[in-house]
């Protein structure tokens, strides 16, 4: 089998620093562990604006009031931190502190938070050693300013009572005999029956510590035995602590905590009350839960699990793409050598293989046809069958059918019988004109099989009562429908080739691929039948790219990962700059591309879930040590990839908790593989995989469902990732982000028009300069701004601007719980009206939260009227374009740069348009959102009081921003002295 691509590389750099995944042997999974872990106290780097970072140990007073640290030069009692001084806690490197520390870029954003306290809001900037850590002080400090000393009282009265019950009833349905006990063999079943992934000897053996720990007789396991395994196995703390994240410090998620999480995290449009719960009452397990609404931390698990937390789109998995568009607008799922089962060189042949291909949604196949005994064509009829059987099971588009044709006259005619009796109808008849190169759509063609191959040869004497040559050879023509104009409609490379063309040619290999179906077929050299790169020749325009698909590995999960989006249909319509007649774009850019928004993926790699050994593994035990990959497959500018740590001997849950990065400046043609190898392996590393197309990952809390070497989906094998995409403005490192805001217009980059030499042409193109300049100033000023508001609001760049008015909104609260501010939603811009005396720092949010997103409002009318204007005149010179350049004197290379600057010209102003139209469309979602979140938190004036962000369809104007300013620093935030 093929192996993995880069693994040799990877062998080399992989023995990296290692972690334990938890802090203490006792997993932490809940308030009160958290609480006792601070009292133990903890070692915490604490950070200092001017790069200086001191080694510290933390701790909570016994008695909950305070937060000490040692050792410190200050007298004890000023080392210290009154619990209820903390106005807030935050997560990641949110604080001017941290953004102007030298050793920002080296200070992990999972393992970083911040104590905001006193009436200045100083902040006290700490770094752990793990994000466990960290996740455990986040935690505890969190229930101490919602219930001070009370904590422990509120934790006792309200944990577990809801999982209690719930497993109680089921240990009571299982305790048939009612002896209150059952037999240790139905605990680990019940057990396995709630949480299939786990194994029955670790249960078993849990089962076993307990029973030891007591110095019990006997195997029999009793109702609190098996809530106390049930509470150590199947509660995962990276869920714990994002449960309680949005709980608002409770044992329970009520439905406006799960409607806030809906909408904010996992993305959902136009969440109600309602929809909460119906997402309650379909995953909570326990009455209770489902009778008061509320969700518990099983329900919530149970929740992220499910198919609503896949991460791909399920918008996706139907065909969503426009299908009347050519066929050569399309990339098409191939396969080569589809009859051979093995490799090319000792496999054999099967029809199996067309089976297996047309099931996986391959719409294009191929078949070479010999001579065989008895007059009949070498497996041609078998293959016909299958196709008739199964061409059209996993999808309704076209079916290519690529024939190899090496036979005589007398068995082609046998070939003819054949597919006219068992095919019929389902061959596509009406084959394009060899003077029109147009080619139908996958819509017109539905049901159809098309035929290419070579023209039967009709040189040969009927016999008696024989259909002549003549006839026969012509009504085969008709039918093989692309072959008839084979020259200008499909053309077959070999890789090879196909490469040069790649590499030589790159801006016209993609130019010629807008008109004409190319089909790439792998190397003869390939005798082991490996796999190209299908993404190489994607990223040209070539629609088919043909794959062995009985040799899996990288280069086919590319391909099975690609073509599961549009519904696996097989059909996946290419970017829209690889098919506009008049655009620039080059397959071997490794910059940004013209006229597209570069985005950034923020992927948190969080934890494992029940890692397999690897299959190809030698001999050692059943433990692992994985680490993951985020790899992103592209063209030149995207490809890259990032890895986590190795978490030692844990394949069971393994706690990753690492935050990766990456700018896609191509994203309709991006592609993220996740994959998971064990760095102590024997022979095999290979854990799983999951391959997904950019345009396919769902934002927020998402389970990976990993699949083997071959693509078989390995049974509750997950990976659990949390997924944001920002625009490049809305990440990248701040402290350096801010340095460049601070520039302004200075530094930043304005496209340009390139001049052609022909005077009437570039005096038009002259005129979008202004315009040119305009749009990149309101998208970037807008941009801008929502950054200074997210790290004011004490947010990363992965935040989106609900998110910010939430984490805003208890700062925005006065002693007597009045708002200090509120958004007047009776116009169309939420404006931010001050209820009193603000102080220093919401002053500064206020600066920040300004009205010039109004600007990109006011002036997208006229600034895109202009653009739509310069292209339609420009396009006016088009079709003479050659003949006006030859009339000012340009001939040979500067004939053909001045048509190439023309096409690059009308890119720029199609991309251009394109980025103030979605620059708009961010704009009204952002005011959306603050105008949701104003109605959630209590914090609107003018629009329904006390609202909830179900209850929104009220106002649904053409809501349409955030703030664009210069940037505001925040306030200095000082740490005591060390």
């Amino acid at each position: 089998l093929q192996q993995e691509d880069g693994s040799r590389q990877r062998k080399e750099r992989k023995k990296t620093v290692s972690f334990s995944s938890m802090p203490t042997e006792k997993k932490i999974s809940s308030a009160s562990d958290c609480i006792n872990a601070m009292v133990d106290g903890s070692e915490l780097k604490k950070v200092r604006s001017n790069s200086r970072i001191y080694h510290r140990y933390f701790l909570l007073d016994a008695d909950m009031q305070s937060l000490r640290w040692e050792p410190t030069k200050k007298e004890s009692e000023k080392a210290k931190i009154d619990v209820k001084s903390i106005k807030e806690v935050r997560t990641g490197k949110n604080t001017d502190t941290f953004r102007t520390n030298g050793t920002y870029d080296q200070i992990s954003e999972d393992c970083a938070f911040s104590i905001i306290f006193g009436e200045n809001y100083e902040s006290l900037d700490l770094v752990a050693n793990t994000a466990d850590v960290a996740n455990i002080w986040v935690t505890g400090l969190r229930y101490l300013i919602s219930y001070g000393k009370h904590t422990l009282n509120m934790i006792e009265s309200t944990q577990n009572n809801m999982r209690s019950s719930w497993l109680g009833e089921l240990f009571d349905e299982a305790d048939v005999n009612n002896s209150r006990k059952v037999s240790i063999c139905a605990a680990v079943q019940l057990v396995k029956k709630l949480n299939p992934g786990l194994k029955n000897v670790k249960i078993e053996l849990k089962f076993k510590e307990i029973h030891k720990a007591k110095d019990k007789a006997g195997s029999d396991v009793t109702r609190d035995e098996f809530i106390e395994v049930f509470h150590d196995l199947c509660t995962r703390p990276e869920i714990y602590f994002l449960f309680v994240q949005f709980s608002s410090n409770k044992e329970f998620l009520d439905s406006k905590d799960l409607m806030i999480f809906l909408e904010a995290e996992q993305g959902m449009a136009q969440v109600s009350e309602d929809t909460s719960l119906e997402v309650i009452h379909k995953y909570e397990p326990s009455k209770e839960g489902r009778l008061k609404g509320w969700l518990s931390l099983d329900g919530f698990t149970n929740y992220l699990l499910s198919p609503e937390c896949h991460i791909f789109d399920p918008e996706q998995k139907t065909v969503c793409q426009d299908m009347n568009q050519p066929l050569s607008h399309y990339y098409i799922n191939a396969s080569h050598n589809t009859y051979l089962i093995e490799d090319q060189f000792r496999g054999p042949s099967d029809v199996t293989g067309y089976i297996r291909a047309l099931k996986m949604g391959c719409r294009s196949v191929e078949l070479d046809v010999w001579d065989g005994p008895d007059n009949e064509p070498i497996v041609f009829r078998s293959v016909i069958d299958v196709l008739n059987k199964y061409a059209f099971v996993a999808s309704e588009f076209p079916l290519l059918l690529c024939l190899e044709n090496h036979c005589s006259l007398k068995q082609q005619r046998v070939m003819f019988q054949h597919i006219k009796k068992i095919l019929g109808d389902k061959i596509h008849i009406d084959p394009p004109k060899p003077e029109d190169c147009y080619l139908p759509s996958p819509l017109e063609l539905k049901g159809k099989i098309l035929l290419k191959g070579k023209k039967l040869s009709t040189n040969c004497t009927a016999s008696e009562g024989e259909v002549t040559d003549e006839d026969e050879g012509a009504e085969m023509s008709q039918r093989v429908s692309i072959d008839s104009a084979e020259q200008q409609t499909l053309c077959s490379f070999n890789e090879v080739f196909a490469s040069r063309c790649a590499s030589d040619f790159p801006g016209d290999f993609v130019n010629y691929n807008k008109k004409y179906l190319a089909r790439v077929y792998p190397s003869p050299m390939r005798i082991d039948s490996s796999n190209m790169n299908p993404q190489d020749f994607w990223k040209c325009g070539c629609q088919i790219v043909a794959m062995n698909y009985q040799t899996p590995g990288l280069m086919m999960d590319l391909n099975i990962g690609w073509f599961r989006q549009n519904g696996n249909c097989g059909y996946v319509l290419r970017p829209a700059i690889m098919r506009e007649h008049v655009s620039y774009f080059s397959a071997n850019t490794k910059d940004s591309v013209p006229g597209v928004s570069p985005q950034l993926l923020h992927i948190k790699i969080i934890s494992g879930q029940n890692f397999p050994k690897p299959k190809g593994s030698g001999a050692k035990g059943d433990v692992v040590d994985p680490y993951a990959y985020v790899e992103i497959h592209g063209i030149p500018a995207d490809c890259a990839e990032q890895r986590t740590k190795t978490v030692n001997q844990n394949g069971d849950n393994p706690l990753f908790d690492e935050s990766f990065e990456f700018q896609i400046n191509l994203p309709e043609l991006a592609m993220v593989r996740f994959v998971v190898l064990d760095d102590d392996y024997i022979g095999d590393e290979f854990i799983g995989q999951y391959t997904i197309p950019f345009e396919c990952l769902q934002p927020g809390f998402r389970h990976v469902p990993l699949q083997s070497l071959t693509g078989e989906v390995l049974p509750h094998t997950l990976l659990f990732v949390h997924v944001a995409i920002t625009n490049r403005r809305g990440g990248g490192k701040p402290h350096k982000r801010g340095l460049s805001v601070r520039k302004g217009k200075r530094s930043r980059e304005y496209a340009s028009m390139r001049v052609l030499l022909i005077k009437a042409v570039d005096d038009v193109f002259k005129t979008a300069m202004l315009p040119l300049r305009e749009a990149t100033d309101l998208r970037e000023n807008m941009q801008n701004a929502i950054v200074s508001f997210k790290e004011l609001c004490g947010l990363s760049a992965v935040a989106n601007l609900k998110q910010c008015i939430l984490a805003l909104s208890p700062r925005l609260t006065g002693p007597d719980n009045s708002p200090l501010l509120v958004f007047n939603l009776a116009d169309q811009y939420p404006n931010l009206e001050h209820q009193g005396l603000l102080p220093e720092v919401l002053k500064k949010v206020t600066t920040t939260y300004d009205m010039t997103s109004k600007t990109l409002l006011e002036n997208y009318e006229a600034v895109y009227e202009r653009f739509l204007q310069t292209q339609k005149a420009a396009m006016e010179f088009h079709e003479n374009l050659h003949d006006l350049a030859v009339k000012e004197g340009l001939k040979g290379r500067k004939l053909h740069k001045a048509v190439e600057s023309f096409t690059w010209n009308i890119t720029i102003l199609k991309g251009q348009t394109d980025l103030l139209k979605h620059a708009r469309s961010e704009v009204q979602e952002n005011l959306k959102q603050i105008h949701y979140a104003a109605l959630t938190s209590n914090l609107s004036k003018g629009g329904p009081a006390g609202g909830s962000s179900g209850s929104e369809s009220k106002s649904r104007r053409s809501l349409e921003a955030i703030p664009e300013k210069a940037p505001v620093e925040e306030e200095e935030l000082t740490d005591e002295d060390h």
